[in-house]
């Protein structure tokens, strides 16, 4: 498994627009429309990646905790899929039904969104304020494959929390790790 880190966007960056394909709905989706009234979190993910899968079911109820309150949730695929056949748009749909996303499973055919967001790897964690304004980019909590830490999903929860709450986060923000997006040659 490659083990690469974030980029760490930094922080106060505006949320880059976009119009990409739902894989779910079949629809083009864009951020203004998806964003939330609180919050918005946009997650660069893929199908196959052991990183993404250990935290799939976290995500998910994280998620669904959250987006009551008004923070919505996107998930982002950018990986070649010529090479990586196994994340193409027809297995995306699959994978979100598959694993109950109540999230749009967006792909980024043309990787422009990734390189916006200067995303690196899946899970790549963005939680964008009320404004579109980055507050918090990194990792769901330390837990990775195979080191034995549970997902709790704490680092991602306190960004939330933050939100809500009107505070600032100054807990310690530290990268997501994953396998690297998979660029198109």
């Amino acid at each position: 498994m490659a083990r690469t880190p974030s980029n760490m966007l930094p922080l106060g960056t505006k949320a880059s627009s976009f119009s990409l394909f739902d894989t779910v709905s079949g629809t083009h989706k864009t951020l203004n429309k998806l964003r939330g009234s609180k919050g918005t979190v946009v997650m660069f993910i893929c199908n196959h990646c052991p990183f993404v899968i250990h935290v799939n079911e976290a995500l998910v109820a994280i998620s669904k905790h959250y987006m009551d309150l008004g923070i919505n949730f996107i998930a982002i695929s950018s990986n070649d899929v010529v090479n990586y056949p196994q994340d193409s748009p027809e297995r995306m749909k699959i994978h979100a039904k598959e694993n109950n996303y109540p999230f749009p499973y967006l792909f980024d055919e043309t990787q422009e969104i990734a390189k916006a967001y200067d995303a690196a790897c899946t899970p790549d964690i963005y939680v964008f304020d009320n404004d579109l304004q980055l507050v918090y980019r990194g990792q769901l909590d330390d837990s990775r494959p195979g080191n034995s830490i549970p997902v709790t999903g704490n680092d991602l929860r306190h960004a939330l929390e933050c939100i809500l709450s009107n505070t600032e986060n100054t807990n310690p923000q530290k990268p997501s790790i994953g396998c690297n997006i998979k660029w198109i040659e």
